[in-house]
């Protein structure tokens, strides 16, 4: 069991539950010495009946049961290979302080998560720059690091499309002339803390989505353990454009961010509210579930 020591309010019940789990003969570990461990990341390893299969989870939000019922988040569940390899790779090293591996599916802060963001930036600059589609929507909690703020500045002028949905923070400047004139940055504040972090990247019309824990922010980024995710599942890839989009259009509890730092409220004109529109499509969901389970029953 890996145990963060460094978990913001919840140090003391950390260290509790870590004492309970070594007398009742649990192996803990504490990750990397100076670097919290802030990935959101669960790995199951099961002997089947064709052989050893690995389960893994990858989220956006903590795994407390307070919460999960007050925030938004994403997690994706998968028994893909390639990325619960990955998934296991990442484990080795922060409990047996193995060297890193080479990831092709996952970005790890401190150690691809920055280049890798930045290289994925500049490519869709040169996308634009090649008359080939380019774009980036990203949701975040916060935007807040140089580097990437830089970046993104100069795909704008490249002439790449770029939607932020950033909840709290963001140092970056949309609409400005010469500058990021092709940059929109919008906030959605309703009933639930939005904290889901997904990325998604045009790739000449060949959209890749990234899902995971950072924000991008100095610390995420660089001084802390933390995992992006890419989503190779089509079907979910298309759920996490539904879902962005909707974000996107959202006009009833969303801010856009103006050049001069004032937030606008947005016009209503549709009345589409996201996080309404995504508790009735889990309750649609759900129902759909239950009537398809009933003849089991009956």
């Amino acid at each position: 069991m890996l145990v963060e020591l460094k978990a913001r309010f919840d140090e003391a019940k950390n260290i509790r539950w870590a004492r309970r789990m070594e007398e009742a003969g649990v192996q803990i570990v504490y990750g990397l010495v100076g670097l919290k461990t802030h990935c959101k990341l669960m790995l199951v390893v099961r002997r089947e009946e064709d052989g050893i299969r690995r389960y893994a989870h990858i989220g956006t939000g903590n795994y407390n049961p307070i919460t999960a019922r007050l925030y938004t988040d994403f997690g994706l569940f998968t028994a893909d290979p390639e990325i619960t390899a990955e998934v296991a790779s990442v484990f080795n090293m922060l409990t047996s302080l193995s060297s890193r591996e080479r990831w092709n599916h996952l970005l790890v802060a401190p150690f691809t998560l920055s280049s890798g963001l930045l290289e994925r930036i500049a490519r869709e600059a040169e996308h634009a720059r090649a008359g080939r589609p380019a774009s980036i929507v990203a949701k975040l909690n916060s935007i807040q690091d140089e580097e990437v703020c830089r970046a993104l500045y100069d795909a704008s002028q490249a002439g790449v499309e770029i939607d932020l949905i950033v909840r709290g923070i963001c140092c970056l400047r949309p609409g400005v002339p010469g500058l990021s004139e092709r940059i929109r940055v919008r906030s959605i504040v309703d009933r639930f803390l939005e904290h889901t972090r997904v990325v998604r990247f045009e790739n000449g019309g060949r959209p890749e989505f990234w899902i995971g824990s950072a924000d991008w922010m100095p610390r995420n980024l660089r001084g802390r353990v933390e995992v992006m995710c890419r989503i190779r599942s089509e079907s979910v890839a298309q759920r996490l454009e539904e879902i962005l989009d909707v974000y996107r259009h959202d006009d009833v509890k969303a801010r856009e961010l103006e050049a001069d730092g004032s937030y606008q409220r947005v016009a209503t004109v549709n009345g589409v509210r996201a996080q309404e529109w995504l508790i009735q499509r889990a309750l649609a969901t759900a129902g759909a579930a239950l009537a398809q389970a009933r003849p089991d029953r009956e």
